[in-house]
């Protein structure tokens, strides 16, 4: 009895001591989670408004998110009656531990910052890099992400996309097609580059300015190859792709033009 006493009592002793602490940094910790959540609708609200670029919006909110999120914890920490400056020392030594151990991670930082200021590629743009070819969807500290044309979601590091090589499709408003058209050698140059041309230009998705270009492109084995070029907006990309294939055989069998293929060859034994 003597002894469950003694438990008694120093439990007491630790919930009068230590309650309203605990009960404080559960307050803080619940306000100040509120009190972020708040600043950081204003300050998203504030740069829609200002017109900030999507993708250094988005960047500064995530940044910005957790540097309140690390203060918060701070706070709720010398609630509890723990020493700052010394939870401060070791979370620098623990931070200097962890940075030598994940300094991939600190690299994926640097070039998210270096992305920011020097903006090779925004949010919506058409990109290929480190292998990928996608939409940008989303900027983040350490990652890029990417949607791919079969619609999946690529996350490359941004240490390696700052320090790899960039195509951005979007940034000058317009791309080249490149599509190729055999026809037989037997066909007229001219009259085929004619319907071609009429295949591109009366394509509503394709650009007149760069105009559309139809030349003689190699003499290939059994045929005559065209490279057949038009441009168009980097959106419409695959839609002007397929639909100069589809349009050129439509058009080329309208107007007799042959386009090579395999023939078979029948062989009669006499009897």
């Amino acid at each position: 009895m003597e002894n469950a006493q003694v438990w008694i009592d120093k439990t007491i002793e630790f919930i009068v001591e230590y309650g309203p602490k605990v009960l404080g940094a559960v307050l803080i910790l619940l306000i100040g989670s509120w009190v972020i959540k708040k600043i950081m609708g204003v300050l998203r609200k504030g740069m829609s408004k200002s017109k900030y670029d999507e993708s250094l919006q988005r960047f500064l909110l995530n940044l910005i998110s957790w540097a309140l999120k690390v203060i918060l914890v701070l706070v709720v920490v010398s609630t509890l009656g723990v020493d700052v400056t010394t939870f401060a020392a070791v979370i620098a030594a623990a931070g200097l531990a962890v940075g030598l151990a994940l300094q991939g991670s600190l690299s994926n930082f640097a070039g998210g910052v270096l992305i920011m200021i020097f903006k090779p590629y925004r949010i919506g743009d058409l990109i290929e890099a480190q292998g990928v070819l996608g939409v940008v969807k989303e900027i983040e500290i350490f990652t890029t992400k990417m949607v791919t044309p079969e619609n999946k979601l690529a996350i490359v590091p941004n240490g390696a996309m700052a320090n790899g090589n960039i195509i951005n499709y979007t940034e000058e408003g317009k791309i080249r097609v490149d599509t190729v058209v055999g026809v037989g050698y037997d066909e007229d140059i001219k009259k085929t580059k004619e319907v071609l041309m009429e295949v591109l230009t009366s394509n509503p998705k394709v650009l007149k300015d760069p105009a559309p270009s139809v030349n003689v492109m190699e003499l290939a084995d059994s045929s005559v190859n065209f490279a057949v070029r038009p441009f168009c907006k980097p959106e419409d990309y695959w839609d002007v792709y397929f639909a100069t294939y589809e349009n050129s055989k439509i058009a080329l069998d309208m107007a007799g033009i042959e386009i090579p293929y395999p023939h078979s060859v029948e062989i009669h034994k006499d009897a």
